[in-house]
């Protein structure tokens, strides 16, 4: 038998909601860190890898339970550019689970893309009297490595495909299709969708899509306890389009009517038959019927 005993505090406290505490999907450490992101004042621009430090949060420990925390929707991030060509990730939190659209438009709303973890800080002042740089000889290192407005090559592509809206279309209607596909996270379907659009691009059809995925799904009966996933793998790997099959040979209009001689000839012999013969004037000897087709 357990016994709880509850002092309601007087200040220094947030509210969580009870569904978000006990997520049946979220690990303990994921809850620690979404509380205790959720739990800074308002206007704090603390990180989501400082917060897993401050909570002793192992590297691995904090790589899962982000990836727990977008998949659910409660984390979206976003590369943007500021002045000076740098780039900087924002990261928005929320206490209750958002869309990638609803995500970037509170995103868009914020004032300044520049957060004081990203700021870059003054220089101290150089040492000694300032030089002319040579001229007159090749650098001894690749300016690429020392420039610093290059974006990271990991960075997300700016250019977004012609048929990512299609994609996202298309994902948007999964749970119409089987009842196990009605809980996909909605952190996933902008994953998702980047993953059907390359099946669009490859010249698959929406209708393609969707039957390859309710091919993949199990038997009636066989729970789905991660449709988001299994959508994920199924959309994986773009098979190569079918190609139409190939249309009859067809005889021009100058052969139109002709046969193929049955007789014996070096090269196969073209005539033109008068009723239904199989054989060409050539190979019809005197004195002898000719030989017809069977019927």
């Amino acid at each position: 038998m357990i016994y709880r005993h509850f002092n309601a505090p007087s200040r220094a406290f947030t509210q969580f909601s009870h569904e978000l505490i006990r997520h049946p999907r979220l690990s303990s450490d994921a809850v620690r860190l979404l509380t205790w992101q959720l739990s800074l004042p308002q206007g704090a621009r603390e990180s989501l890898s400082t917060s897993a430090q401050r909570a002793r949060i192992g590297g691995h420990a904090f790589t899962r339970a982000k990836r727990q925390l977008k998949e659910e929707g409660f984390v979206h991030e976003r590369r943007v550019q500021v002045a000076g060509g740098r780039w900087v990730t924002q990261q928005l939190v929320s206490n209750t689970p958002l869309t990638a659209d609803q995500a970037v438009k509170l995103l868009c709303r914020t004032p300044d893309p520049v957060t004081p973890q990203v700021t870059p800080s003054t220089p101290a002042p150089a040492v000694g009297q300032p030089t002319t740089p040579p001229t007159d000889r090749h650098p001894d290192k690749d300016l690429g490595e020392e420039t610093s407005n290059l974006p990271d090559e990991t960075a997300d592509a700016v250019d977004e495909p012609s048929s990512l809206e299609d994609a996202r279309a298309l994902v948007g209607v999964l749970h119409l299709l089987s009842p196990a596909l009605r809980h996909i996270p909605p952190g996933m379907r902008d994953e998702l969708a980047h993953l059907a659009a390359r099946w669009l691009d490859a010249g698959h059809t929406s209708t393609d899509v969707h039957e390859h995925v309710l091919r993949g799904l199990p038997g009636a009966g066989t729970p789905v306890h991660r449709p988001g996933g299994l959508v994920r793998y199924l959309l994986r790997d773009v098979p190569p389009l079918a190609l139409p099959p190939r249309p009859a040979p067809q005889l021009s209009a100058r052969l139109e009517g002709a046969r193929e001689c049955a007789g014996h000839h070096t090269q196969p012999m073209l005539f033109r038959p008068l009723a239904d013969e199989a054989l060409c004037p050539a190979c019809v000897t005197p004195g002898r019927e000719p030989v017809h087709a069977p019927s």
